[in-house]
């Protein structure tokens, strides 16, 4: 596994991935990530460069929509979950019940909650997107006050976007 740390607008992040994809987009002291491992090269591969780049773009605005190969690692159903997330458009946002019903699942709510938060991937396989059934924010690994600014950013360039001429 390969490593490298970049700062972000939300502070230190770490980005790993191996010949298989992108295996984790964490927050430093993110909740559910153990750290970097003794056994990862620090070293910018080309995956983590195109990562870099995408998530530095993210940040600017530029970017609403990440192309990167994606090797997550969790059981069959968190990777059920991780790829419904994947379907949430950029500003948009859903619930834990929408998903558990999209997974044909809906009483699974609780369980979705649980794979949601252990997404290896945050921002990249948006997680923050997802809220609880009034539509009010819970949980997110990297921070309620991560997630509130994500979703704000996400708003507001979706606006910003959408009001600049072709």
């Amino acid at each position: 596994m390969h490593v490298i740390e970049l700062e972000t607008t939300l502070g230190l992040t770490i980005v790993a991935g191996d010949e298989q994809g992108l295996a984790g987009v964490w927050f430093n002291k993110q909740r559910h990530f153990e750290g970097i491992q003794d056994t990862w090269i620090h070293q910018e591969t080309e995956l983590l460069c195109a990562a870099k780049q995408q998530l530095l773009a993210y940040f600017a605005g530029e970017l609403q929509t990440f192309d990167l190969p994606l090797a997550p690692q969790g059981t069959e159903f968190q990777e059920r979950v991780w790829q419904a997330l994947q379907g949430i458009d950029y500003g948009l946002t859903c619930s834990y019940g929408d998903i558990a019903k999209q997974l044909n699942q809906p009483k699974a709510v609780r369980a979705v909650g649980a794979a949601v938060g252990k997404n290896p991937l945050s921002i990249v396989i948006p997680c923050h997107r997802v809220l609880g059934s009034q539509q009010q924010l819970t949980g997110y690994a990297g921070g309620l006050e991560r997630k509130q600014w994500l979703l704000q950013w996400e708003q507001t360039t979706k606006l910003n976007t959408a009001s600049t001429p072709n």
